[in-house]
């Protein structure tokens, strides 16, 4: 029994090495017999992990600045401290629902977020006709314009002001006090704007301001989503400041346009109308080019060759290919260098040197062989040549030195 048992760990111990299965079975056969399971295994492992990976997954958007994103760039923060005051926050995702919830409304507030100009004039003048107070963020020059409004942009707040001060009489600024004037997270990747017209507050240098209020109340620019943002929220009065400028009515619609808007408003342009005229013959040029390119470079040279490896190249033909190379670059002092180690190392073996001879032994053997002056000979064998003409001549010179010293 003892002689069973061990036998019996000694194959459990092979079967280990070898990665096979008891009885002999290896575990690649093992898998081929049961490929079935092991593949609906695989799936149902990966539908696992897909499940417990959205579950896992943050909810809601990513949205800048909407209310139901809760990173830096969301407001989800102030849509809630809005509702703990008793404002009606509404989304709408669409223009049309954005103006229904502002004729629903009671004297609402629409706040406007439109980063990539997006909206169209008529559009932007139907939401200011439909809005009691609208609260624009960082528009663009275009959504100013079609605002009807005094107030246009005036450049971005310096570095140097990490921190604005009110410097008006606007009730909104006084109460709110100081505010940030940078951007320390990732909230809209831009500076913090400034705005010249109406009531100017927060500004960082001359008459231009972060906020800027028009004379009957009716439009306030804010050049900093950051204010909003989570991130910057509980800095300084951005909070505050916020609160006063969204909480003023019972309802309040956080309008954020999307393509959407842009395709139903027709007031997108396509790549025709952005194109300048002479694009539209740039198109068939290129066509002609890349298919003239093709003929050129894809034509035959006639049959593919099928050639044995490895392949036997002649030391002729090595030479004067790496001396072609040599010209091509013209390398004169790397080819003097080879031609001067070549010529020692055969003088060496013809005059018997032996492997440790230097090229001052071998110079001075040759010298001695050829009964000639040791300084000539070292002089011819360590010369620089400098130009190509000089380096072919000087070849020579070495090639009939040792032909003198093999005839001998």
């Amino acid at each position: 029994m003892t002689g069973l048992a061990t036998a019996g760990e000694k194959r459990r111990d092979v079967d280990k090495a070898t990665g096979s299965l008891p009885g002999g079975r290896t575990i690649p056969g093992w898998l081929r017999r049961h490929r079935g399971g092991t593949a609906a295994g695989m799936v149902v492992a990966a539908a696992l992990a897909l499940v417990v990976g959205a579950q896992l997954a943050p909810k809601g958007d990513t949205v800048p600045l909407s209310v139901h994103n809760a990173g830096p760039e969301g407001a989800k923060a102030l849509g809630q401290i809005l509702g703990r005051h008793g404002v009606s926050v509404h989304t709408p995702d669409r223009f049309e629902a954005a103006v229904e919830d502002l004729r629903a409304g009671s004297s609402p507030t629409l706040l406007l977020y439109d980063r990539n100009g997006i909206l169209g004039e008529q559009q932007l003048a139907d939401l200011r006709a439909e809005a009691d107070r609208v609260v624009v963020v960082s528009p663009r020059l275009e959504t100013l314009t079609a605002l009807d409004s005094a107030i246009h942009q005036a450049g971005v707040v310096p570095d140097a002001f990490p921190v604005l001060d009110p410097g008006c009489s606007h009730p909104d600024a006084e109460a709110a006090g100081q505010v940030t004037g940078h951007i320390t997270g990732q909230v809209t990747g831009q500076g913090v704007f400034v705005y010249d017209g109406g009531t100017s507050c927060y500004r960082a240098a001359g008459t231009a301001g972060m906020l800027a209020v028009s004379d009957d109340g009716g439009l306030a620019v804010l050049g900093s989503a950051a204010v909003l943002g989570n991130g910057e929220l509980d800095e300084q009065g951005n909070a505050a400041l916020a609160v006063r400028l969204l909480g003023a009515s019972p309802d309040l619609v956080w309008y954020l346009p999307s393509l959407a808007d842009a395709a139903d408003s027709g007031s997108g342009k396509t790549l025709d109308e952005l194109a300048p005229d002479w694009a539209r013959f740039l198109g068939p040029w290129l066509l002609l080019v890349a298919v003239t390119a093709v003929v050129w470079r894809g034509r035959r040279h006639g049959p593919l060759v099928f050639e044995p490896l490895p392949v036997v190249v002649k030391a002729v033909e090595t030479a004067e290919g790496r001396a072609r190379l040599y010209q091509d670059s013209r390398a004169v002092d790397q080819a003097r260098d080879n031609l001067r180690a070549g010529l020692l190392v055969r003088l060496s073996g013809k005059l018997r040197m032996g492997p440790g001879a230097t090229a001052e032994d071998t110079i001075s053997a040759a010298a001695r062989f050829l009964d000639r002056d040791t300084a000539e000979v070292r002089t011819l064998i360590n010369e620089r040549p400098r130009t190509e003409a000089r380096l072919v001549a000087w070849s020579q010179a070495l090639d009939k030195l040792e032909k003198e010293v093999m005839i001998r």
